[in-house]
């Protein structure tokens, strides 16, 4: 990699990943990327285009057969070396992760790189029992059993949410699973691509069984997941872009991790304590931009006040400031896009008569207008944007409940279906809401961000919340084509 000077800071210039080669963009145009922090330039990207991607997908489909070939053993190998190579690099990793992304150094970016590590190894052990069966017949002179093979060449779309840990829910079953893998990171975190894109170089991944375009989405991501050549795709991201990335993909096997928007239910038995912690740190962990945050919060009527006062205390507590800084607890929102939309979507309840008890203001003292304090509001309306859409922020937006019978009501009404949380001591209720509410996952008495890399995480049927399940074995599964054999010894 070279470096240049902008604005006498000198900084790197990343290239892409095809073929096995570091290489510059076919139209010769680069990128910034800055730190949302200070807005300052930390690298220059390149700006792939089309013919980039085809020639990544031509590399990925001459590949693929290598890696295929690969024993089971042999992948899980590989995956252990890509961990241990992150390992040794999990400190330049993690400030990477903080300048380019904006979250805390400290609190998130550390435990978020460390995750990622895991995932490797994770997949590295799950694909080594991933067994097909054996299927009783009808036919005495037939045996008829199961195997999983590689569907091929896979285009991979993900988020800056989570620019380290989300690819590495495509990448390490993908590659585990014998799929050569064509991946777009979102530009506005392409630097922990190409970090992460190294490890797997340094590692001994296959030339071109990984490759990395860089550039805009609409471009270099509009052709992998349409090109004929890419068997199957994966994406984490918006439900807009996630439906378009459906119909461009038509025909080929998508893995669709789509938007959330909660529900939290706070039920009027719940242990307040563990309600309020749960609760806020789902909606001010990583700045909220999170598709699991507690994005609206469904309070019992007569807990509602006491609810409401903790909360904003709780939001007071919240050390908003440079993500480099040991002592921050949040960090700035990744783009501009994401903070106009906080904006936007704080406009709507005011107007249609929320109040603002706490935050609900951006701080650009703090040097960056992308820096937002935690914010709480009350008495939010149904027919909010904060109710209906996913808002990506650090807020906490209540809206005050009755009957079981209505939060159900509430819950279901919205589009979303990823994961919902309810807090009750009693179990009948615990089991009515767990079962009653139309969301992939449903966690009771913990935050709705609570998940771990092995539990199966992903979108409702009939939801805008996606298709399919990542993790462990599940995500194994999904990057896996069942294929059935049946023979004849008769």
């Amino acid at each position: 990699m070279t470096t240049s000077t902008t604005d006498e800071k000198v900084h790197e210039e990343l290239r892409m990943l095809i073929g096995g080669r570091w290489v510059e963009s076919s139209g010769g145009e680069r990128f910034e990327a800055f730190n949302p922090a200070t807005g300052r330039v930390i690298a220059m990207l390149q700006k792939g285009t089309r013919e980039d991607a085809r020639l990544a997908i031509q590399a990925a489909r001459k590949a693929q057969p290598k890696l295929a070939s690969m024993s089971i053993w042999e992948r899980s190998r590989l995956l252990v070396d890509i961990a241990d190579v992150m390992e040794s690099r999990k400190e330049s990793l993690a400030r990477t992760l903080s300048e380019d992304q904006g979250k805390p150094l400290w609190s998130e970016a550390k435990f978020e790189v460390g995750k990622a590590i895991e995932g490797f190894r994770n997949a590295a052990e799950h694909v080594k029992w991933l067994e097909g069966e054996t299927i009783r017949v009808e036919d005495p002179n037939k045996r008829v059993f199961t195997i999983y093979q590689p569907r091929g060449v896979y285009a991979v779309v993900t988020p800056w949410n989570f620019p380290m840990n989300i690819p590495v829910e495509y990448l390490a079953p993908g590659l585990a699973a014998g799929n050569a893998i064509v991946w777009v990171p979102a530009p506005t975190t392409s630097v922990c691509a190409v970090k992460l894109a190294e490890c797997l170089v340094e590692a001994g991944v296959p030339e071109g069984a990984l490759n990395l375009v860089t550039g805009a989405g609409d471009v270099v991501g509009d052709e992998i997941v349409s090109h004929p050549e890419t068997d199957a795709v994966g994406f984490t991201g918006s439900a807009a872009t996630g439906v378009h990335i459906a119909r461009q993909a038509a025909g080929k096997p998508c893995l669709l991790e789509m938007g959330g928007n909660g529900p939290v239910i706070v039920l009027d038995d719940a242990d307040m304590e563990k309600a309020i912690a749960a609760t806020c740190a789902g909606s001010f962990s990583n700045a909220g931009q999170i598709c699991s945050s507690s994005e609206r919060v469904l309070v019992g009527a007569g807990i509602y006040d006491e609810f409401a006062e903790r909360a904003v205390e709780a939001a007071r507590q919240v050390r908003l400031g440079d993500p480099l800084a040991r002592a921050s607890q949040m960090g700035p929102l990744n783009n501009p896009a994401v903070a106009q939309k906080v904006a936007d979507h704080l406009k709507d309840s005011i107007d249609r008569g929320a109040s603002v008890m706490f935050g609900g203001k951006a701080r650009g003292d703090l040097g960056s207008d992308l820096f937002f304090e935690p914010t709480v509001l009350s008495n939010v309306s149904l027919e909010s944007k904060l109710n209906l859409e996913e808002t990506f922020g650090p807020v906490v937006p209540l809206i005050r409940v009755d009957s079981d019978e209505e939060i159900i009501a509430i819950a279901n009404r919205n589009s979303y279906g990823l994961v919902a949380s309810v807090f009750t001591q009693n179990l009948k209720r615990a089991y009515t809401f767990a079962e009653g509410i139309k969301s992939g996952m449903v966690n009771v008495n913990d935050a709705s961000s609570y998940w771990e890399l092995h539990v199966p995480f992903g979108g409702a049927s009939g939801k805008s919340s996606g298709v399919g399940r990542v993790g462990g074995k599940y995500g194994l599964r999904e990057m896996s084509d069942l294929k059935t054999i049946s023979i004849d010894v008769g």
